[in-house]
């Protein structure tokens, strides 16, 4: 069965700034090579065949650096003409993918879970929404998220100082078609907040938890981190 996925990789970097400029968050370097070739290259050896590259900020050096494949993935693009938050860039990019059941991953998140894994849960749950999710302590850096003892999701609760808890990875599988009545009329949302918060109860959403190595590299420190920590999963 064909495997797709969809990358949300139109990020402007703005923490960033101060030890990048003039490329998208995504084309970050980490090691001598862009973050998103890092990222890439994981998913090549998770089955997937085909990734959409949702784009916007300076697309084109993107897609100048990646083409049309790599790594034997087939790559297209959804190039946003202006920004239409997560959501409303992950429905537009959607368009490309003919698989029943899709992934999405972040375009500045490292968190290479074992994505069979996943699709088992998804398929054997019957889910629409699959969030693979990740055990924490003491942060207050991301929301959290709760669910049962069937895995089905309860809540999503806000940014606080939290001792324990389970955060959004930001690796999901949807069915395909889940999002096309999400926010009917309105191009521009956010995945999170508009489209998975109301849906809670509404939608069969499920985690996925996951003890894989995490970071994003929004801000300098994490990004600092993310030089040696990175390509050392990907090598």
């Amino acid at each position: 069965m064909k495997r797709e996925a969809i990358v949300l990789a139109g990020g402007f970097g703005t923490r960033l700034r101060s030890v990048i400029e003039d490329v998208p968050k995504p084309m970050a370097p980490i090691g001598g090579e862009p973050f998103l070739a890092h990222l890439l290259r994981y998913l090549s050896t998770q089955k997937f065949d085909h990734v959409v590259l949702s784009v916007g900020y300076l697309h084109e050096k993107i897609q100048d650096y990646f083409g049309d494949t790599f790594r034997g993935l087939t790559i297209s693009y959804e190039i946003e003409d202006e920004p239409l938050g997560t959501g409303g860039a992950l429905l537009a990019s959607s368009r490309h993918v003919e698989s029943e059941s899709f992934s999405v991953f972040n375009g500045d998140t490292m968190f290479p879970v074992d994505m069979d894994n996943a699709y088992a849960i998804h398929k054997r749950t019957g889910a629409d929404v699959t969030i693979v999710v990740k055990a924490l302590e003491n942060f207050e850096r991301y929301g959290t998220l709760s669910f049962d003892s069937e895995q089905q999701i309860t809540a999503f609760e806000e940014k606080r100082k939290v001792e324990s808890g389970y955060i959004n990875g930001g690796v999901y599988v949807l069915r395909q078609g889940v999002l096309d009545r999400a926010v009917e009329g309105q191009p521009r949302f956010s995945l999170e907040k508009d489209f998975f918060e109301p849906s809670v109860g509404k939608l069969s959403m499920v985690a996925c938890p996951a003890d894989a190595f995490f970071l994003d590299i929004g801000g300098p420190e994490d990004y600092e981190r993310a030089q040696h920590e990175v390509p050392r999963l990907t090598s």
